[in-house]
């Protein structure tokens, strides 16, 4: 078992210089906390208890949970959302970041070159044929925006060139819809496309919903996975219940019920509509590169709805829940995979971060005395923080001593002058309740 270790509980921590070193990484919270409030957004109350009985509910009935739970299945889901998991061999471009709507929680401003790409086109086909140039292997590819109907001419040579290059690559679209017709779609048939994914707005009028649910009926006759994919906007539950149900009797593949995230900006929308931050907003606190933001507080809870709703009623689509966490475990994969770090590091089979195990203070002595005993000589002391470090496949000798066990969490980092293993978090475990399966 492993207690995280956040501001509320610091106090059960006994050993004090393992509590002064947590502390360092609460005052980096609180930091980070005043700057999410800066934006003026407040943070909910922490509902991590009202998940749980939802959790154990769809586990009972049968949903299948992945990626160390923060992905849910049920039936169908894209083999472009099982490469997301790692993001190896996955890449999404966009022709620009035009786009004709304009809806309020939008990320794309967090998108590098953002002004500029509102007004201006990539190269994708040359950016493409950059990355086939190097040997680079594509398992998947997409192409999203703002909007890449706006650029017709340059989505359909896109996916052409596509094709020519690597037939085998699983290609998909990301669209409003609202410019789709039958020419279109015959054109992205004959480019290759195999999956087209809608997004649906739930404060569209309904006659704009029904055109959309119209064009994607319309693109099940061309494209073999059709799929919606939206965030799901907390007191929409009924509504989006209706939407299930529609999408069934359309008989698409799938939909992807997104975490709804707050996008660093227009904070004054989501106040108007009640929205609050997810408290935590994450497990581990990072530099993610997802632009999509912070998550908002009770999506998740009603999306774990949704995902009951629709084993209740035995929906044949696929069903997934993508929690803004499950977006996030392919940039740790890819920071981490392959790094040269010290022997005392292990890589994480389910979170992909590596971990070490530290013990402080006056507990360092007792744990050299065993490990003296046992021939262990691979840990290390640091002097400034009053630790020893050592591989969390170690724990297990420890059993017979009553000490605290800080673990490490680290991430690779490439820097301008070389690379850096990084340290996020600690958190608290003790010997006799520490399970290598099951904790890491």
């Amino acid at each position: 078992m492993i207690i995280k270790l956040t501001k509320e509980n610091l106090f059960e921590i006994k050993n004090p210089d393992f509590s002064q070193y947590a502390q360092i990484y609460a005052r980096v919270y609180d930091h980070f906390i005043e700057q999410v409030e800066s934006t003026g957004m407040e943070l909910e109350q922490n509902l991590e208890e009202e998940a749980h009985p939802k959790l154990k509910r769809l586990r009972e009935k049968k949903a299948h949970f992945r990626n160390s739970d923060k992905s849910i299945t049920t039936h169908w889901i894209s083999s472009a959302c099982e490469a997301c998991q790692k993001g190896v061999g996955t890449v999404t471009l966009y022709v620009s970041l035009m786009c004709h709507r304009n809806c309020f929680f939008c990320f794309n401003p967090n998108q590098e070159s953002y002004e500029q790409f509102t007004h201006q086109k990539r190269n994708c086909v040359e950016e493409l044929g950059q990355m086939f140039k190097q040997g680079q292997k594509l398992s998947h590819l997409a192409l999203t925006g703002g909007e890449p109907l706006l650029h017709k001419k340059e989505m359909l040579e896109f996916f052409q060139y596509a094709k020519e290059k690597s037939p085998r690559t699983h290609t998909r679209l990301y669209t409003s819809g609202d410019f789709l017709d039958r020419e279109i779609l015959q054109e992205l048939k004959n480019a290759g496309l195999k999956e087209i994914r809608f997004s649906i707005k739930m404060e569209d009028p309904e006659q704009i919903k029904k055109e959309v649910y119209e064009r994607i009926a319309l693109a099940k006759e061309y494209i073999s996975d059709v799929m919606v994919e939206m965030p799901v906007l907390p007191g929409s539950l009924s509504e989006m219940k209706e939407v299930l149900l529609e999408l069934e009797r359309i008989g698409i593949s799938g939909i992807n019920l997104l975490e709804f995230c707050f996008p660093f900006h227009n904070a004054e929308e989501f106040k108007k509509r009640g929205y609050k931050v997810k408290n935590p907003p994450f497990k581990v606190l990072y530099d993610y590169w997802y632009a999509g933001g912070l998550p908002i507080s009770r999506s998740e809870l009603e999306c774990l709805d949704l995902m009951e709703f629709a084993l209740e009623e035995q929906l044949k689509i696929g069903v997934h829940y993508c929690s803004l966490e499950n977006k996030q475990t392919g940039q740790i994969y890819q920071q981490n995979l392959g790094q040269k770090v010290s022997n005392l590091m292990f890589f994480s089979p389910t979170e992909y971060f590596f971990k070490s195990a530290k013990v402080f203070g006056k507990d360092i002595e007792k744990v050299r005395k065993v490990f003296k005993k046992k021939n262990i000589s691979q840990f290390q002391i640091n002097t400034d923080y009053q630790f020893l470090e050592f591989h969390v496949s170690q724990i297990k000798l420890l059993k017979d001593l009553d000490i605290e066990i800080g673990i490490s969490s680290n991430i690779m980092e490439t820097r301008e002058d070389g690379k850096y293993l990084r340290e996020l978090k600690i958190d608290l475990t003790y010997p006799k309740e520490f399970d290598l399966k099951k904790d890491i």
